[in-house]
């Protein structure tokens, strides 16, 4: 009887134990989205980024980098300053995709292109995370956690984010996004300012002379 009481209190304990980690992460992850929130919710934001573009079936990697800005909801701009110069703009109803060096702008709807979050789209909206994917913690450290964001079975171009925010002040560090067909773009973002950014911003005036290819 010794035995058996032993038995069961030990693995009383033992669930307690699991249970009490899960409720840790929990309460961890729901403190980082709460943070994330109060930092980027309605806020508007511009980092410096360095891209790093992998196609899994060639195996090929490509690295770009410049400077971004995001305002809630949807505007975001891209500007690409290597290897090549080139604009990606929308005030979250029109896309153009600018490239100077060859005269070309494309136009298109932007709701087809960042409506499952593609693109980084979130950035300019974070809000989506917990509405549009399942978030979990996958790493921790003292100073940063990476959260796993997993889309829904439906979702035609996202398979699943992960971000990597500091503790201290709940900055994304670095976002990682792979597609269906397993492709991994990798966002490392740092030198994030807030401040307040006009609608201007987010619209394009096409340069007389300039090819249009629309999109649509």
């Amino acid at each position: 009887m010794t035995f058996i009481k032993t038995f069961f209190i030990v693995l009383l304990c033992h669930g307690c134990i699991h249970a009490a980690a899960a409720s840790d992460t929990l309460s961890l992850e729901q403190t980082i989205l709460d943070g994330l929130e109060s930092q980027y919710a309605g806020r508007s934001f511009s980092a410096t980024f360095t891209q790093t573009s992998t196609l899994s079936a060639l195996d090929i990697s490509e690295t770009a980098s410049g400077r971004a800005w995001f305002s809630h909801p949807g505007k975001m701009k891209w500007q690409y300053l290597e290897p090549e110069r080139h604009d990606i703009i929308t005030n979250a109803e029109t896309l153009w995709i600018f490239r100077p060096e060859e005269n070309q702008v494309m136009i298109g709807d932007a709701a087809p292109f960042f409506a499952s979050g593609a693109g980084g789209a979130f950035l300019s909206d974070i809000s989506q995370l917990k509405e549009n994917f399942s978030v979990s913690v996958t790493e921790t450290t003292q100073a940063w956690v990476k959260l796993q964001l997993d889309a829904p079975p439906d979702n035609p171009d996202i398979r699943s984010i992960q971000i990597r925010v500091t503790r201290k002040d709940f900055q994304i560090q670095e976002v990682t996004t792979v597609n269906m067909a397993g492709d991994i773009t990798r966002f490392d973002l740092s030198d994030i300012r807030f401040q307040e950014m006009p609608d201007e911003w987010f619209e394009f005036d096409i340069p007389p002379k300039t090819s249009i290819i629309d999109m649509n």
